[in-house]
């Protein structure tokens, strides 16, 4: 079996991309990994050992091609909020008004319902979806990448991260691992002091342009209820701070935004795109602005709120969700 390097202490990017290779590879054995990566989230992951892991995944992934203006909206999750799916919601609004999608996702770890269990809720067959990821991005200008489709080489790591129980760097990397390849991203991470590492970490691995967002309440999307932290470089430039305020938007508690299972989620998504407004309805606005900068298609965070509600009020993304559903 192949030995890991001692993560007492901080890797430099050689020895933490072949460290991250090797548990991809399956060298190790299941017990050196755990201790590994139990560690290393102990002492705090450093930028060069997040882009170093993400690149080791990159090389390891199912591919698939995109336009190359495409984006994602993803979270990392783990916040422990329990909310509705804001960014699923986001994806198909930013989709409607012509932004191509690639959205990366999972089934739940921590909530009740991923955007993968929210999709297949609402009618989306996760297996189908990947089979037909590059067509319906082609033709819709979204797709769902179910991240068990594309990503093998996590197989033999998903039932140790189970045993862990807690998190690792492994919850940082779906956003930072699209199939699509995408360069342009609106993440979410739960821990908003982590948000200039995680920034960091992007543009080492080269991002066009990108926005990495934090409820102050440790919520991984731009929060209703008050400030967010903000990273951002390249093509995007919004300041470090921002809320709903800023947007033209009201607040809300986080209470009115709180989730249930996938068939509850998936109602509530339902009910948003018929028109019903409340604080879900300005969680989605706000955070679809943030898509639309980085996108390179909003000026400014009230822009994008106008041209959200606009795709909700006018039908758009009713119908785009009705189309998707339906493609094959």
């Amino acid at each position: 079996m192949t030995s890991l390097p001692d993560p007492s202490t901080p890797l430099d990017e050689a020895t933490a991309y072949q460290a991250f290779a090797d548990m991809l590879d399956g060298k190790p054995s299941e017990e050196a990994i755990e201790h590994f990566l139990t560690a290393l989230t102990e002492r705090e992951e450093t930028s060069i050992e997040i882009a170093a892991a993400a690149s080791a995944m990159r090389e390891r992934l199912i591919a698939i091609d995109a336009p190359a203006r495409a984006i994602d909206v993803c979270g990392t999750g783990g916040d422990g909020q329990h909310t509705l799916n804001v960014s699923t919601a986001v994806s198909i609004v930013v989709a409607s008004l012509g932004v191509p999608v690639a959205k990366h996702g999972n089934r739940a770890a921590s909530s009740k319902a991923g955007a993968s269990d929210t999709l297949e809720a609402l009618g989306i067959d996760l297996d189908h979806a990947g089979e037909i990821a590059e067509r319906s991005l082609a033709d819709l200008g979204i797709c769902f990448l179910h991240a068990a489709n594309h990503h093998p080489a996590m197989k033999r790591i998903t039932p140790i991260r189970k045993r862990i129980g807690k998190r690792t760097i492994f919850n940082l990397m779906g956003p930072i691992s699209n199939p699509a390849r995408v360069t342009r991203q609106l993440i979410g991470i739960a821990r908003p002091d982590y948000v200039p590492v995680y920034t960091e970490a992007l543009r080492q691995l080269g991002a066009e342009g990108a926005m990495v967002v934090s409820g102050e309440e440790g919520l991984d999307e731009l929060s209703i209820s008050g400030s967010s932290r903000i990273g951002s470089f390249g093509s995007v430039d919004v300041g470090e701070r921002v809320t709903p305020d800023d947007a033209g938007l009201d607040s809300f508690p986080i209470e009115d935004i709180r989730g249930g299972d996938p068939a509850f989620n998936a109602a509530a998504l339902t009910r948003l795109f018929d028109g019903e407004e409340g604080g879900y309805r300005n969680a989605v606005l706000l955070n679809a602005a943030g898509a639309l900068i980085v996108a390179g298609r909003a000026g400014g965070w009230e822009h994008g709120v106008v041209q959200a509600a606009n795709a909700i009020d006018d039908g758009a993304a009713k119908d785009l969700l009705a189309r998707w559903v339906a493609y094959r």
